[in-house]
């Protein structure tokens, strides 16, 4: 779906125009397009690859779509891969994937949002505010999507710390031992999909800004540098956020295993004051003839004030070991 077709000239909108007459800005001196589509069909990217004569490669990628996030360039343009990260619906802990795929060139710059209903209006706004840095052309543009896209990672790392610190408060709760497990697994699961869309971005960005820039970016170095700052941040939060799973996991289970124990020891102690009782009765009821006591008038209730005693003494020696 076309989301916007607009023409820019020195920094400034000069129209919105149907895909069909691009080829006829492309031409002007001081000009770029910016096409932006949503959940494009193969035959509006199609329309789009002919009037830009984008590659075909870069095109195939952006159809099917679920590609690792990445920075190619193709002769004088560039091919960019980001992935979009939601909260689920409803409330869950879960993430939504989706993926934009950015074409640029010296006089066009074509995005193509999958999988997300965030959109990149506020982008498009911020862009026309800064007319002085629009100047700069498809570079200064594809900037402005890294950047937002970056931010998005922001919340959701913040989400993650606030719930590993929830997780962490209860580490030490008895009974919740398995549960904190449980949630620990499912938020290293999401950190995964924030660290695959992190750390291959990370690297792409290096290369807009370091080294051999794409004549697409110059001019925009250090916004690109900001760009790779962020990442870097983001990135270093996420590998400690892992380590702090991984050590919190190990308490977990820690806390599960002593529970264990304490239910074995619990189990132990009262068999040990059961057995004592069993014993007893087990010797007394022999019913042997000539067992000591047995006629004696006093006997029942001696055995049986033995065997409250025995037990009372184990119980009480049980419990100031904290058995039971």
């Amino acid at each position: 779906m076309l989301v916007n077709c607009v023409v820019y000239e020195n920094g400034n909108k000069l129209a919105d125009i149907p895909v069909a007459s691009i080829s006829e800005y492309l031409q002007l001196p001081g000009c770029f397009v910016w096409v932006a589509l949503h959940d494009a069909t193969p035959e509006e990217l199609e329309e789009v690859r002919q009037e830009f004569a984008l590659h075909p490669l870069a095109v195939e990628d952006a159809q099917h779509g679920h590609q690792r996030p990445k920075v190619e360039e193709y002769g004088d343009s560039l091919f960019v891969v980001m992935h979009l990260l939601e909260p689920g619906g409803d409330g869950q802990p879960t993430l939504g994937i989706g993926e934009v795929d950015v074409f640029v060139g010296q006089n066009y710059v074509v995005s193509v949002r999958n999988r997300s209903e965030h959109g990149f209006t506020e982008v498009r706004a911020r862009c026309e505010r800064e007319p002085e840095l629009l100047r700069n052309g498809p570079g200064f543009v594809l900037y402005a999507l890294m950047d937002a896209v970056v931010d998005r990672y922001f919340p959701v790392i913040d989400a993650f710390e606030v719930e590993l610190e929830t997780i962490e408060e209860r580490i030490f709760t008895k009974g919740e031992a398995r549960e904190n497990v449980q949630r620990l697994y499912e938020l290293k699961q999401r950190l995964t999909l924030l660290k695959h869309a992190v750390a291959p971005l990370l690297e792409g960005a290096g290369k807009l800004y370091g080294g051999r820039v794409p004549q697409i970016c110059m001019g925009s170095q250090a916004y690109f540098r900001d760009v790779v700052d962020h990442l870097g941040r983001i990135n270093a939060s996420t590998d400690t956020i892992r380590d702090t799973i991984g050590t919190a996991i190990s308490v977990n289970l820690s806390m599960v295993t002593i529970e264990d124990n304490e239910v074995t020891k619990r189990l132990a102690a009262w068999a040990a004051i059961f057995a004592v009782c069993t014993s007893f009765a087990g010797i007394w009821g022999m019913n042997f003839k000539n067992m000591p006591e047995l006629e004696w008038r006093y006997g029942y209730l001696v055995a049986l004030g033995l065997i409250a005693s025995l037990c009372g003494y184990l119980y009480f020696r049980f419990r100031r070991a904290g058995w039971v």
